[in-house]
């Protein structure tokens, strides 16, 4: 998983639920500035504001340690 991969996800979450980025940045509490650098695949994106965005699209996230097979 890269910045990338999370942002195009994002981006394509969004536009399959009918949602502007300006809605879903207030939806998460976010900026439309931060928002539009983390669809793009920003490197340094915050990980509290990325997962907000994250759930306020519904979306989870699931992280294994290594040799986890469950």
């Amino acid at each position: 998983m890269t910045p990338k991969t999370i942002g195009k996800l994002i981006r394509e979450t969004r536009k399959t639920q009918g949602l502007r980025q300006d809605e879903l940045a207030a939806a998460s509490g976010v900026g439309l500035r931060f928002l539009v650098e983390l669809e793009r695949g920003k490197e340094t994106a915050q990980i509290g504001k990325t997962l907000a965005v994250l759930s306020a699209l519904g979306c989870t996230i699931a992280i294994k340690p290594p040799g986890d097979a469950s």
